[in-house]
């Protein structure tokens, strides 16, 4: 009997200490943080800077982000946040993830077979992946795999694809592609150049037919400032984009309107797909 009364009294004297303790050490927290998280898509990717949907809440409420850095939330959203936390909100520019290839295996040459794990990384590393050209996609998925958004498709032809419809931009798939094909662009941009072969013309058509060849003809056709050269490949000025239409130009249709465009064009998504059928049929 003792012994019971003296746990009870000690028992009681602990729990009197470790109250008093949490009060004294107790972390005073912003009830608004809770209710931001609330407000995020709880998607944990990181786009915003922040190691998940919980610290940017805490980073949102303490001023050191703005609500607009998440790429994954609506713009009601967005704008329930700011609401909460009175703040007004900067100009958010939406941007999607674009893989600048369009080499898929029917249009790009292959100079071995790959057997080993279905993952691009695992295959670069082996004699630089199987296609001739080492600056194309490797078509194993391991981009699609680390979007957490599902925005990504391996075509049946071994190409990656990003869905701008699906995409948020949370930069996952840029950081998961080992030969840094995929860039994130503004999502109202009407045409890309999926080619980032760096090399020249002559190089770059023998490993595949929808290179870029340096020609210019873009370049010279675009208004002043829509297009420039990156030594060899022609590159979009996303600030000052032309139209869709510029794709017409491109001789090797390395140059292509973005899905966005194409969804909105189903009759130009038909004809080039036939063209590219035709293409390699003679081939």
């Amino acid at each position: 009997m003792n012994a019971v009364i003296f746990l009870v009294i000690l028992g009681g004297a602990l729990g009197f200490v470790i109250a008093l303790a949490a009060k004294a050490f107790a972390v005073k927290t912003d009830p608004r943080v809770e209710e931001v998280e609330e407000l995020l898509p709880q998607a944990n990717c990181g786009a915003c800077g922040y190691a998940g949907c919980a610290e940017f809440a805490r980073a949102l409420v303490e001023g050191e982000a703005t609500p607009e850095n998440c790429p994954v939330s609506s713009p009601d959203e967005v704008q329930q946040i700011a609401s909460v936390l009175g703040v007004s909100l900067g100009e958010r520019l939406e941007k999607v993830a674009v893989v600048r290839c369009g080499g898929d295996n029917r249009l790009a040459n292959w100079n071995a077979n790959y057997n080993g794990i279905l993952d691009c990384r695992s295959a670069n590393l082996v004699a630089g992946g199987t296609k001739a050209c080492q600056y194309g996609c490797l078509g194993l998925g391991t981009c699609a795999r680390a979007c957490p958004f599902d925005a990504i498709e391996i075509t049946p032809h071994g190409l990656a694809v990003v869905h701008p419809d699906v995409c948020t931009g949370c930069g996952k798939c840029v950081a998961a592609c080992p030969r840094n094909l995929i860039e994130l662009v503004p999502k109202d941009a009407p045409l890309h150049n999926l080619c980032n072969n760096p090399e020249k013309g002559a190089q770059s058509r023998k490993v595949c037919d929808v290179s870029c060849i340096a020609c210019q003809k873009c370049v010279k056709s675009a208004e002043e400032g829509q297009m420039y050269m990156d030594g060899f490949i022609a590159r979009v000025n996303y600030e000052n984009p032309p139209s869709a239409d510029l794709a017409e130009v491109c001789p090797t249709k390395c140059l292509q309107p973005s899905l966005l465009v194409k969804q909105s064009m189903p009759a130009l998504e038909h004809r080039e797909e036939a063209q590219q059928e035709e293409e390699v049929a003679n081939a």
